[in-house]
């Protein structure tokens, strides 16, 4: 009599287990990507990622960019007007896996710079919740919330994040308010 009790328990106990792993949700995956020239990107994308977790990455380009300013500009401007796409160093093997794609970038030129434009490409976001965020010198995000919408149409846009250049370093209790915000984080 004691085993047929202690069989029924075991199977009562088997049931509700694997009801409870049908019932929850798989945890979302999320991919923090950034470009960043001076490093200012950079410093939001670590504060970011030190928050939601997941997996960080850094969009590199194979030939880097001039440190001048004024060549820099001028390089930005023609690839803006050309659609230009430069080749990254790097691919993420599975974007798949990713629910959530945070991208950061600096405002160049009123939108993001070409090495986003060749991510965004790259890749099906179709279905990924995008949450842009940039750094800036003086325009905010200009127009590149409308871009990024541009290149993935069939992608959920977040409320972004815009930084000034010089306060990133400074700009934690501003990226937590706004990860709260966009209910990335509790």
């Amino acid at each position: 009599m004691k085993t047929k009790y202690l069989f029924l328990i075991a199977c009562m106990l088997t049931t509700t287990i694997n009801l409870q792993s049908q019932t929850r949700k798989a945890p979302k995956k999320i991919l923090v990507a950034y470009f960043s020239q001076s490093g200012n990107t950079r410093e939001v994308a670590m504060q970011i990622h030190d928050k939601v977790g997941g997996d960080i990455y850094e969009i590199q380009v194979e030939k880097p960019y001039p440190n001048e300013y004024n060549a820099l500009v001028e390089q930005a401007k023609k690839e803006l007007q050309s659609n230009y796409k430069p080749a990254l160093k790097t691919k993420i093997k599975n974007i798949r896996q990713y629910s959530t794609i945070i991208i950061g970038y600096p405002n160049w030129c009123n939108t993001f710079p070409a090495p986003i434009r060749t991510f965004l490409s790259e890749y099906d976001l179709s279905g990924k919740t995008i949450v842009p965020f940039c750094t800036y010198g003086g325009s905010g995000f200009g127009q590149s919330i409308a871009d990024i919408t541009k290149l993935c149409p069939k992608s959920n846009i977040l409320g972004g994040l815009a930084v000034k250049g010089t306060e990133s370093k400074n700009s934690k209790e501003k990226v937590f308010n706004w990860l709260q915000k966009i209910k990335l984080i509790n």
